[in-house]
């Protein structure tokens, strides 16, 4: 077995342990862990937890914030519009005075005629060890992707469960 084959087969083996099924949050199909069928289903799943927390996706414009008792402010800017996409960045604000002041940093492009949202890029260098696994375990372009984009569809989950959502600070310049 060579190196390549060995690291598909783990990514696989870990995806499997780390993705459960998410029965609560339907997508229109399912396929194996790994593939890219699989990838475009975790793009939707994606893309519905983005519109639990953000409202109407393809109307965003501007700076919005979101404040929750016992949690880090969330803060999601559109950086980005054309008529299918949308980009935009999703951080924590941790505050000036934090060693970090943002995390992860992550960029999102929304596409809006398919009802997809991919974790574009994130951060170089994590500060939490479980972004920091992923990272290491994701060395192609397409593991990449699945890192990237398991650690927002978590994070959105989470950030849904500890009560956030969107209030538009300020609008498009």
């Amino acid at each position: 077995m060579d190196s390549r084959t060995r690291g598909k087969g783990d990514l696989r083996q870990w995806l499997s342990q780390h993705l459960p099924t998410e029965s609560l949050l339907p997508t229109s199909w399912r396929s194996r862990p790994g593939s890219f069928v699989a990838l475009m289903s975790l793009y939707e799943s994606n893309y519905r937890r983005l519109g639990q927390l953000a409202g109407e996706l393809h109307s965003l414009d501007g700076l919005h914030r979101s404040s929750v008792q016992g949690d880090v402010e969330l803060e999601l800017a559109v950086i980005e519009r054309s008529p299918y996409t949308t980009m935009l960045q999703l951080t924590y604000v941790f505050g000036e005075g934090s060693a970090i002041p943002s995390a992860p940093d992550m960029e999102v492009r929304i596409y809006h005629d398919a009802r997809l949202a991919e974790a574009h890029s994130w951060a170089n260098r994590h500060e939490h060890p479980l972004l920091r696994s992923w990272r290491q375990h994701a060395g192609q372009d397409l593991d990449q992707r699945w890192a990237r984009n398991i650690m927002l569809n978590k994070w959105l989950e989470y950030c849904r469960e500890r009560g956030h959502g969107f209030t538009r600070l300020r609008a498009a310049p």
